[in-house]
This record gives C-alpha cells, structure tokens and sequence, in this order.
C-alpha cells in the first residue's frame, strides 16, 4: 500500500441527524468473538456513547469489503466538532459544502423571534377553554 492519496476530514459528528424514528429504530451490531458475544445496539445509545462511531460504521459498510477497505479507514478522520488539530488543519486543500444547515432547536429561538414570526390565523383569547 502506497501512501499517496487524500485522506478525508469529518467534522462536527456530533450534529449529524437520521431521518425519521431511526434514532430508535436502526440498530448496529459488534461481535467479542466469543460465544454469545454479540451485541445489538441502538443508534440513540451508540451516539451517547461515542459520537464518531454511527459515522465510521456507515463509511465502514458502504466501503467494499476487500483488502483496501482498512486502508481507507485509516486515512479517515472523524472529529465531534470543530477542535482540529493543527497538523491537519494546515493540511487540509478544500472542502466540500455542507448539503443542509444545521437545524436550530426550538428552546434555542429568542422569544421575540417567536412572536415575529408571520401567523396564518389569530385566535381569539376565549377560542381555548382548559
């Protein structure tokens, strides 16, 4: 195996987002290689525990399975977040675009936003009774 050849830079793992109930429907599998060894878990709980892991297995599996396969997982680099290192930040040529932009959380909009934002209909005050 020779040593040219891009390597590729993941950041911000930690943000990345499955459609849909995946979260608590997709589940990921890892083997001990002893009996009885093997474990299902769920994406949910693979992210708490490691948030580079749902990643690195995704590559993982759409990689063919042959002999290169190891060698292009060593040449991949995931980070949670923005914190690189420096050696290979300076090393980095271009960068692809982000597809979507980050969703905001809806604890995370100002209040004034909320109540600028355009409304289709005006209640009034009465319409609900609790």
């Amino acid at each position: 195996m020779n040593y040219c050849g891009d390597h590729v830079v993941v950041i911000n793992s930690k943000d990345i987002a499955l459609r849909g109930n995946e979260w608590s429907k997709r589940v990921y599998f890892h083997h001990n290689t002893y009996h009885s060894g093997d474990t299902w878990t769920l994406a949910w709980e693979l992210h708490q525990k490691n948030k580079k892991m749902i990643m690195e297995k995704a590559v993982y599996s759409a990689l063919r399975g042959n002999l290169q396969r190891r060698y292009h997982m060593q040449r991949l680099h995931i980070y949670e977040d923005d914190n690189i290192p420096e050696e290979i930040l300076e090393n980095v040529s271009s960068q692809i675009k982000q597809l979507r932009p980050i969703p905001v959380r809806l604890d995370h909009i100002p209040q004034e936003e909320i109540e600028n934002f355009p409304r289709l209909v005006k209640y009034p005050e009465d319409y609900i009774k609790r």
